[in-house]
């Protein structure tokens, strides 16, 4: 009896198991940063863990896409391990492209993402200039962001002298030598519309587009003209030499400088004419030149070369009023205002006289 007893008591005895359950891990708690510092190429982020889940974060960063949801299978930062706050850059960024960014944070349970943030990163401005190559020929071309593009199959001789972009379309003004004589053209887009016909010497030196006008200055044969949508209206008597090398179109103004011939002592004239109708801006005493013309608001400023009473300078004409501004024998070719800022780009002759360098003039 005593027997049966005790065997019955150590079959009912539970066992005693003070073992504790392994922990739970979860994945990290994180945000992801704002965007700063956004150029055409890079940005700058980051993020900030508050919680690891249970275990030790062993990578961390910011992730990017140009689509929504990013991962950090694709472009991403290492930025490191554990919590807290941490920065972070994005870098080989396309310029005017919207991109989409998280912060993540891997422990052993996987990875955790911030909350998705966007920006666009700011825009490259395309760069276009026109001008003369030579492959054997002198010929024209547009070069944009520096990669060039001719104008011409390099038979003839050809010079482009200036540039204008209105939306997608691209505008060369210049000339090309068909046969025994120059003829004024017009490319856009790189397809030429002739202005004249060849039967006497012709040239485009600008060009200019307002809506759907399409303005041209230069000159044909003596006489300085202006085309507007390819028809002419001579802006001098082409008995003397007559030139217009710069347009601008403000509202329905048209503005064009350039220079006429004094008939009596043959020195050329800086002129601006406003809708055809001619200012002197010099007297004809010695040769004087206008080559370029800018409004804003309501003033107008020319450049171009006349004296200072010493010698020939580069020269900007303020709604008429001259003022100087080359030490050395110099002309203006350009002008470009910005706000109170007035830009000149010219030539100007070395001291000694011998060799001469490009300039810029910022306010004289």
């Amino acid at each position: 009896m005593i027997a049966s007893l005790a065997i019955f008591f150590i079959s009912c005895q539970k066992a005693n198991n003070n073992t504790p359950p392994p922990p739970v891990v979860t994945l990290p708690t994180l945000t992801t940063a704002a965007i700063t510092s956004i150029a055409n190429n890079t940005a700058n982020s980051g993020g900030s863990i508050s919680a690891d889940g249970g275990a030790t974060v062993t990578a961390r960063g910011i992730c990017w896409s140009t689509a929504s949801g990013p991962v950090v299978t694709g472009n991403h930062t290492s930025d490191g391990g554990g919590t807290g706050s941490f920065p972070s850059s994005l870098t080989g960024l396309n310029s005017g492209t919207t991109y989409y960014v998280k912060a993540y944070a891997t422990n052993s349970a996987g990875t955790a993402y911030g909350n998705e943030v966007s920006f666009t990163t700011t825009s490259v401005p395309d760069v276009y200039v026109a001008g003369l190559y030579t492959n054997g020929v002198t010929s024209a071309g547009v070069w944009k962001n520096g990669v060039r593009t001719a104008l011409t199959n390099g038979t003839n001789r050809s010079w482009a002298y200036s540039v204008y972009v209105s939306g997608s379309d691209v505008y060369v003004a210049g000339s090309e030598y068909m046969g025994s004589k120059t003829v004024a053209k017009v490319w856009k887009n790189g397809i030429a519309t002739a202005l004249t016909n060849g039967s006497t010497n012709a040239e485009a030196w600008s060009v200019f587009v307002s809506g759907t006008d399409v303005y041209a200055a230069g000159f044909e044969g003596y006489a300085a003209k202006i085309w507007k949508n390819g028809v002419p209206t001579s802006l001098t008597n082409g008995v003397n030499s007559g030139f217009a090398s710069g347009v601008y179109v403000s509202g329905s103004e048209v503005y064009v400088a350039g220079y006429d011939t004094d008939p009596v002592t043959l020195n050329k004239i800086a002129k601006l004419w406003k809708n055809g109708v001619a200012t002197n801006l010099t007297n004809g005493v010695i040769d004087s030149y206008a080559t370029a013309v800018f409004v804003s608001g309501s003033d107008v400023y020319v450049t171009g070369a006349s004296s200072n009473g010493i010698r020939g300078v580069t020269t900007v004409w303020k709604n008429g009023v001259p003022a100087y501004w080359g030490t050395n024998n110099s002309y203006g070719n350009s002008i470009f205002v910005s706000g109170s800022d007035v830009y000149v780009a010219g030539v100007e002759n070395a001291p000694s006289g011998g060799s001469s360098y490009a300039k810029i003039w910022k306010n004289g």
